[in-house]
């Protein structure tokens, strides 16, 4: 018998290793009809949405953008569950040209879209022995949404079928699932070639153009994850992807103030791979690269903001766990990561230029004085080293900075406010200038105060 769970996509509250589970990133609103319909349980799809659809657009020759230029709508989505397939139904408030295919290794189906306007609410976990494990989604690139389902076990997937509206639904496409065979989905799965060229593309242009050389020290600034990676979900529901990105426009507007050229390799909810956030720092020719983000951890007593460098071979446990979680971003994102065409490689081979990393670790060494000032650091080597793929340009010095543990009470309730995140900003900033010398600021500029306003 067909069974039916109508759910929406979710996105991640922490980077997906060894299959771990989701939880929630966003609560559900008290109209969402996605949370009513999970409560009747039923045998067949329901007739109509409890709520008003907004009134369909008529197809026109572009499909991805509603005329009114805003993006379209999606607006619901339903798995249906059987014992042979697995049917995902989303519903949009225009027609998109939607584009399904899988990659391997992790096992994933990829529907790849125009940029829409998800709102969805917030339904529980993904029933774990189905064919799906989770999902997430979000904005990919400018211009390009993107949903990730991560699956339980190799599937074929069917080519999208788009209805038109009815019965009070607005657009629907749908997505059949069915089991296959290991060779059959390893056969299949990769970027659909047009698809593949965009992304390369896209990573030369990253690559290719000079930055803007002069007088002033070039900085950019890394918030980490973002669009369809969320990072970590901390313990009072702050997102990791939210509060980087806050902090970085805060300290970037900090740095500005003090006569710095600053860069982000993101300033809105935008996912960004990582070798695409390397390429940036070293385009930009960047003095330094500093890259945010807030951490997690089993043990919930663990506390405290730590910063890493790049490591030379030498890593513990812990940072090297720290750096698996941290570079499966692409993973989750939908990248497909099997034609060699990331720098990363090379990269590290290049890396006898010691000189980076020395550079890196003298900034990492003497921005903890500055950094215990304003918070609490963590209690063991808060000055780590580990293999991070954003670290590793070789002649880009950059440091990562964990902010604290979003696993942790104490922390996670500190960096939900403004007066905490306005002081460990002013403590980056004066770690920058104490690293590059007060000649480097503007004639006259003066430290901002820790209490002043800046973007939240």
């Amino acid at each position: 018998m067909f069974r039916i769970r109508s759910i929406a996509l979710f996105l991640t509250p922490a980077l997906l290793l060894l299959g771990a589970g989701l939880a929630l990133a966003q609560p559900a609103r008290p109209d969402d009809p996605i949370a009513r319909l999970l409560g009747a349980a039923g045998d067949k799809l329901p007739t109509a949405p409890p709520k008003p659809v907004p009134a369909p657009k008529p197809p026109g020759p572009s499909l991805g953008a509603a005329p009114s230029g805003q993006p379209p709508v999606v607006m619901s989505a339903r798995i249906g569950e059987h014992e042979t397939s697995t049917r995902l139904v989303i519903e949009l408030s225009d027609p998109v040209n939607l584009r399904a295919f899988t990659l391997a290794n992790p096992d994933r189906v990829v529907l790849d879209m125009p940029e829409v306007d998800w709102r969805l609410g917030a339904p529980p976990v993904p029933n774990a022995r189905g064919m799906i494990r989770s999902y997430r989604y979000g904005l990919f690139r400018e211009g390009n949404s993107r949903m990730v389902i991560d699956l339980n076990r190799p599937v074929s997937v069917s080519d999208a079928l788009v209805l038109p509206p009815s019965s009070g639904f607005g657009y629907r496409v749908v997505i059949d699932m069915f089991p296959a065979s290991r060779d059959k989905f390893d056969a299949n799965a990769g970027w659909p070639a047009d698809l593949k060229l965009r992304e390369s593309e896209a990573e030369r242009l990253a690559m290719a153009g000079p930055g803007q050389p002069g007088g002033k020290k070039i900085l950019v600034i890394d918030p980490g994850h973002g669009g369809l990676d969320s990072g970590t979900n901390g313990v009072n529901g702050l997102v990791e992807k939210d509060l980087v990105l806050a902090e970085a426009l805060r300290l970037s507007k900090m740095l500005k103030a003090r006569g710095y050229t600053v860069y982000l390799t993101r300033d809105r909810d935008i996912f960004v791979p990582l070798p695409e956030r390397v390429a940036l720092g070293r385009k930009w020719h960047a003095d330094l690269m500093i890259s945010l983000h807030a951490d997690s951890n089993p043990d919930p007593d663990v506390n405290g903001l730590s910063i890493y460098t790049l490591s030379d071979g030498r890593s513990d446990r812990e940072a090297a766990a720290l750096a698996r979680r941290e570079n499966q971003s692409d993973v989750i994102a939908g990248v497909d990561l099997s034609g060699g065409n990331t720098p990363i490689a090379p990269i590290l081979i290049d890396l006898a230029q010691r000189d980076t990393i020395n550079k890196s670790s003298r900034f990492a060494e003497a921005a903890l004085d500055r950094l215990g000032k304003a918070t609490d650091l963590l209690a063991r080597s808060p000055h780590r080293s580990a293999s991070l793929a954003v670290l590793v340009a070789p002649d880009v010095p950059a440091v990562l900075i964990e902010l604290g543990y979003l696993s942790n009470d104490a922390d996670a309730a500190q960096m939900n406010t403004d007066r905490w995140r306005a002081g460990l900003a002013q403590a980056i900033a004066d770690s920058v200038d104490r690293n590059f010398g007060a000649a480097t600021r503007t004639a006259g500029g003066a430290s901002p105060d820790p209490a002043a306003k800046f973007p939240p």
